[in-house]
């Protein structure tokens, strides 16, 4: 299984009102392991990046003046993700701006993220494992033991790798079992195989107890039955 863990840094929080993409971080993963290879680019939105939205990741107008614009990348990025599953937190967000990006360009024609690739959201899967709480990016890497301290400002390829830490420290707890006894190489999760015990085995000594400690454990049932306890042993 390939994924790519994915975010994105924009100028401000609605596509529908012009806002573009600044920067796009991936990592990506296979079978479950980081395998190093990443993607990462800052866009020439074309536009002011919002006040609110700088204080947020610190992306200056002044530092994407002579970026490259979306459309320079964008098949680099495509060719980067395609055919891979998107890991991403609050992926209706990030969708909605790719596709935003897309629909500007004439040579995509109509051209979708779900087009492309899958996507599977972390904050969905969150809410699911914690209701109620906080699940922020920041919250779960409290939750799970997670270092986030060099975070002091979102950045893309930065909040990226921080997610796929806790994409695979909330998926860890999964592991396919393969009752052929055999390992199995495909998948995301861990795979863990059955040791069998050889058929030729010595049979194992069977232990009984003597008429002194029988005696002792019905005495030990009825004190607990004069207790008003149940007994297991006596049903």
């Amino acid at each position: 299984m390939r994924q790519i863990v994915l975010d994105t840094e924009t100028t401000g929080l609605d596509p529908k009102q012009g806002h573009r993409i600044v920067e796009i971080g991936c990592v990506e993963m296979l079978n479950r392991r980081l395998t190093g290879n990443t993607f990462h680019v800052y866009i020439n939105p074309q536009r002011i990046v919002e006040q609110e939205a700088m204080a947020v990741h610190g992306i200056t107008n002044e530092f994407l003046a002579d970026k490259p614009v979306f459309s320079a990348i964008a098949k680099e990025f495509i060719d980067f993700v395609k055919g891979a599953q998107l890991v991403i937190h609050n992926a209706p967000f990030d969708v909605g701006f790719m596709d935003s990006e897309f629909a500007k360009m004439i040579s995509l024609a109509g051209q979708k993220t779900a087009d492309i690739c899958t996507v599977l959201d972390t904050l969905d899967m969150a809410r699911q494992l914690h209701p109620g709480q906080k699940n922020n990016l920041d919250a779960l890497c409290k939750r799970y033991g997670i270092d986030n301290s060099h975070r002091e400002k979102h950045g893309a390829l930065l909040d990226a790798e921080i997610l796929a830490d806790v994409y695979l420290m909330m998926t860890g707890g999964q592991t396919d079992l393969n009752l052929s006894g055999k390992a199995n190489k495909e998948g995301g999760a861990q795979v863990e195989t059955i040791r069998r015990l050889p058929t030729d085995r010595k049979p194992l000594k069977i232990v009984a107890a003597t008429a002194d400690e029988m005696g002792q454990h019905e005495l030990r049932l009825d004190l607990v039955m004069k207790k008003g306890g149940s007994c297991l042993w006596r049903q």
